[in-house]
């Protein structure tokens, strides 16, 4: 049988962790709608979907983040390279609808 304080603890653990996971998906969410509409400028303008200044620069701020946070900066660096990958994703489809080319970097 579980002692019930450390019951309770677990319990309170995974509802922060909860509400730490809704967060974040929100965070994404915001982060998706703003990169949605940079896409959006790209396309209007002709600019390429890939910005790869930007993204070294968003990647060397993350690990330093990370590295700060006591997080591991390789695992920061993959789950940016994730969202990195899709916002080309969509810009690309998003010139696509517009008529442009699709570029890759």
């Amino acid at each position: 049988m579980i002692d019930p304080k450390v019951k309770q603890q677990l319990g309170q653990y995974r509802q922060s962790i909860d509400n730490i996971d809704a967060a974040l998906i929100h965070m994404l969410a915001e982060r998706f709608r703003c990169t949605k509409e940079v896409g959006i400028l790209k396309a209007q303008y002709e600019l390429p979907p890939a910005d790869p200044a930007r993204e070294e620069y968003q990647i060397e701020r993350l690990r330093r983040l990370a590295k700060d946070a006591h997080l591991d900066p390789d695992f920061a660096e993959k789950f940016l390279n994730f969202v990195i990958t899709e916002v080309i994703r969509h810009h690309e489809a998003i010139a696509a609808e517009h008529g442009e080319p699709k570029q890759t970097v």
